[in-house]
């Protein structure tokens, strides 16, 4: 009995010693998760903060974009009217040069050949 008596501590010491090194592994374990949950956290509060961020910029960005194309709209609608002007002004250049010859030959005095 006392061999058996002792094969039982024996075993009851083995068995202890692996249910705590089970408890040992399961405590490093849970740090690990620990460190993860804590990291998750902050992931995740950065993604919200990165998000609301993103969402400031794209707002920025469309009224940029908007008043950019108002002001390709003006640039564009002004330099059509310039050209208008530029034509009406060489037209009126053509004319008034025109004008100011006929002008020019009706007061010169007539010369001798022409009567």
């Amino acid at each position: 009995m006392t061999q058996q008596g002792a094969a039982l501590q024996t075993y009851n010491n083995e068995l202890v010693k692996c249910i705590e090194e089970l408890c040992s592994k399961r405590e490093d374990l849970n740090r690990l998760i620990q460190q993860e949950e804590a990291e998750k956290a902050r992931l995740q509060h950065d993604i919200r903060v990165l998000t609301e961020k993103l969402s400031r910029v794209n707002e920025s960005l469309a009224r940029r974009l908007s008043a950019r194309s108002d002001f390709d709209r003006t640039i564009a609608e002004t330099e059509a009217a310039y050209m208008k002007i530029l034509e009406s002004s060489q037209t009126l250049l053509n004319v008034l040069k025109k004008e100011t010859g006929n002008l020019t030959k009706a007061t010169e005095p007539r010369s001798n050949k022409d009567h």
